[in-house]
């Protein structure tokens, strides 16, 4: 299983090279608005989010200019794994589809489209028949609880016996990540050091954490950065055994 790591744009210019040459990560197309992007986003352990969602805060959409800035970004950087603008809940499935077809055709490659439970189920079918790689989101704010986690083991086992590559948007679950057989996953959860001074390590199997300060406290500035690189080296070590091992 590959877990890729995003947030990474927060500390790319605070870490040698040499300690994320091998590193997968999930970067978004809004983390780049200004045009300036690291060497991480051209090396072949990348892959490409929209960043739809992120650009939508407090303004107006122009989607035809969001499109042809994102498919140019595509271009540019020469990228082989990028999502689709799964923006139903704004815009409706029929445009999301028309958008889709739009990046692919000028592109000339899939997109990864991203199944929602909105979607229904009989859409999850017609997306593995169709599709070499799709994702699954929902699964951090809302959309698919732990309840209906059995489910998802149940939608990704029929996508691998059709030979259809699956990504979990957001799902680090360790308890989950033995039962249900992704192919590839990402998480933010390494940025709990800043958040909520989460300290974390990989124990060999998996990754474990410990809160470093108090409740209703927060990490000292000075120390927030530290605990930053330190989460996100633990994190490469358990993205070498997931590789391997899940």
């Amino acid at each position: 299983m590959k877990i890729y790591l995003a947030g990474f744009k927060l500390i790319e210019n605070k870490i040698s090279k040499e300690d994320y040459k091998d590193t997968l990560i999930l970067s978004s197309f809004y983390e780049h608005k200004n045009g300036k992007y690291g060497n991480y986003v051209l090396h072949d352990k990348h892959i490409l989010d929209s960043g739809a969602f992120s650009f939508l805060r407090g303004k107006k959409a122009d989607w035809d200019l969001y499109v042809d800035k994102y498919c140019s970004f595509i271009e540019k950087t020469k990228q082989n794994f990028f999502f689709e603008l799964d923006i139903d809940s704004i815009i409706g499935l029929d445009k999301v589809e028309i958008i889709r077809d739009k990046i692919e055709q000028r592109i000339g490659k899939q997109t990864i489209p991203v199944w929602h439970k909105s979607r229904g189920i009989d859409y999850w079918y017609k997306l593995v028949e169709e599709y070499n790689y799709v994702a699954i989101g929902g699964l951090v704010s809302a959309g698919v609880s732990g309840k209906e986690y059995k489910y998802l083991r149940m939608m990704v086992d029929y996508a691998n016996k059709q030979g259809t590559k699956v990504h979990g948007l957001g799902f680090t679950k360790m308890e989950w990540l033995k039962k249900i057989k992704w192919y590839s996953v990402d998480s933010t959860t390494w940025l709990n050091a800043g958040r909520f001074g989460e300290y974390q390590w990989f124990d060999g199997t998996k990754i474990k954490k410990r809160t470093a300060v108090g409740i209703g406290m927060k990490v000292r500035e000075d120390r927030k950065l530290d605990m930053l690189i330190h989460n996100f080296k633990e994190w490469n070590k358990f993205q070498k055994y997931a590789e391997e091992n899940l």
